[in-house]
């Protein structure tokens, strides 16, 4: 089985700013990290491979420093990394990334399953994932919590949702996005993180994984941000409740009443 994990390098900070004419996230010079929800992607397409054997291969759309990001999923056990950068892939919303990244996978050729996480912490929009199932024209499932069963056809998973879980069987190929009670992700050991750093990780072009100039790119993406907000700050208060355990409990949920929390 072969298996493709979709990451993106994101700001390791809640204070990311916006540019002010772009309106998008200032990554110069701000630190950044793997995206979390990514990390449970990658243990998990680790242990499939576990389970059924195959390759893992990790890709990742963004700057030459996301390159940072592909090592450390080859340092907890991907067999290998590619970078999709190039200028002409700047600016691209959800839409244009997803096809980006379609077109790359591909390129891989021969994939079976793409795994991404639920989610990015810069965006926090959920798009990409289903976005690449749709222009791959594959099926999909969001919000996996377990991959239960696998096939040379299909694979059964758990997915959850507001009012409990469904059970999917999805034919192959196919996509999926997990959340974060899939698995524990790993943690890197020396001998991997060493290896890590011998690794060659190529750099793929726009013109390299065939993609159509008219849909990439910030000219090519249906979505416009018009304006951006910081979020109002929390408005807070502590309250010391005494008495006795039944007086407290009384008193604490006619407080969450008052609140609206219950």
């Amino acid at each position: 089985m072969k298996i493709v994990v979709c990451i993106k390098q994101v700001p390791a900070t809640t204070d990311a700013k916006i540019d002010p004419v772009t309106k998008r996230i200032i990554r110069e010079g701000v630190k950044a990290e793997l995206n979390p929800f990514d990390t449970y992607a990658v243990e998990e397409a680790v242990k499939l491979r576990k389970r059924f054997g195959g390759e893992v291969v990790t890709l990742s759309m963004g700057p030459p420093s996301a390159v940072n990001s592909l090592r450390e999923t080859v340092s907890v056990g991907a067999d290998k990394a590619i970078l999709l950068s190039d200028r002409a892939l700047g600016g691209s919303d959800t839409w244009a990334t997803s096809y980006a990244l379609s077109k790359a996978i591909d390129k891989i050729g021969d994939v079976d399953l793409v795994l991404c996480g639920k989610q990015a912490v810069d965006g926090d929009t959920a798009q990409v994932g289903p976005g690449i199932a749709a222009h791959l024209n594959w099926m999909q499932a969001t919000y996996v919590n377990s991959v239960d069963d696998v096939t040379e056809k299909s694979l059964k998973v758990k997915r959850m949702h507001e009012d409990g879980y469904d059970i999917c069987e999805l034919q192959l190929p196919a996509v999926i996005t997990v959340v974060k009670g899939i698995n524990i992700p790993r943690v890197p050991t020396l001998r991997g993180r060493l290896a890590s750093e011998g690794e060659e990780i190529p750099t793929w072009s726009a013109t390299d994984i065939g993609a159509d100039p008219e849909k990439i790119g910030l000219m090519a993406s249906p979505t416009r941000v018009v304006k951006t907000n910081p979020p109002p700050a929390r408005q807070s208060s502590t309250i010391k409740i005494n008495g006795s355990p039944e007086k407290c409990a009384k008193d604490l949920v006619r407080e969450l009443r008052l609140r609206s929390i219950l």
